[in-house]
């Protein structure tokens, strides 16, 4: 399978009953962002009309390049690899503001602790609190394990396990293109 891609996709809906639009990262491999439909709506819990914020192809982080492959069912993905690509989903609060500010971070580091020191260097963590209102890694308050990924863990149960994130340095590529804007489902599926 030549052409594979990691596909990080803002998902947007609001699910029935509801008085503001929802939203969760879905991430899945592909070699378009159309064949992740049926996944996209699979990973999504609710009722309703399910739509495309944002997305971009994930290629490069932090100076690193990522690339796709198929793994033979006898390697574990993962494991014993020095660098590993990790999402993080801050959170955090600003005075006089009635909501809940968000900054999603993708680190390459070794394990989880050291991707925490990273979030914590962010101008975001250390700039979006007030007083009784820390920032955090979402959905804990305070830094938890816990609520930071490991992209390989949370790919659709259908792909988990079948590909592995290679990730060799290579400073010299350019920032990833990030599309913004609304995306129904319906055109995507055409």
């Amino acid at each position: 399978m030549s052409g594979l891609k990691l596909f990080m996709v803002l998902l947007g809906c609001k699910p029935e009953g509801r008085h503001v639009e929802q939203h969760d990262v879905f991430f899945g491999i592909a070699t378009s962002l159309k064949e992740l439909a049926g996944e996209m709506e699979a990973f999504w819990p609710d009722s309703g009309k399910l739509h495309i914020d944002a997305w971009r192809e994930v290629t490069v982080v932090e100076g690193f390049q990522i690339q796709v492959v198929a793994v033979d069912k006898s390697e574990a993905p993962g494991e014993g690899r020095k660098n590993k690509l990790f999402f993080i989903n801050l959170g955090g609060y600003q005075p006089f503001r009635f909501e809940e500010q968000h900054y999603m971070l993708l680190t390459i580091k070794s394990d989880k602790a050291s991707a925490i020191k990273e979030a914590k260097k962010t101008l975001f963590f250390q700039t979006n609190h007030s007083p009784g209102a820390s920032s955090h890694i979402d959905d804990k308050y305070g830094i938890d394990v816990d609520e930071l990924y490991e992209i390989e863990e949370i790919l659709p149960p259908t792909q988990r396990g079948k590909f592995r994130i290679n990730i060799s340095l290579n400073d010299k590529l350019d920032a990833d293109e990030i599309h913004l804007g609304y995306l129904k489902m319906s055109l995507l599926k055409k």
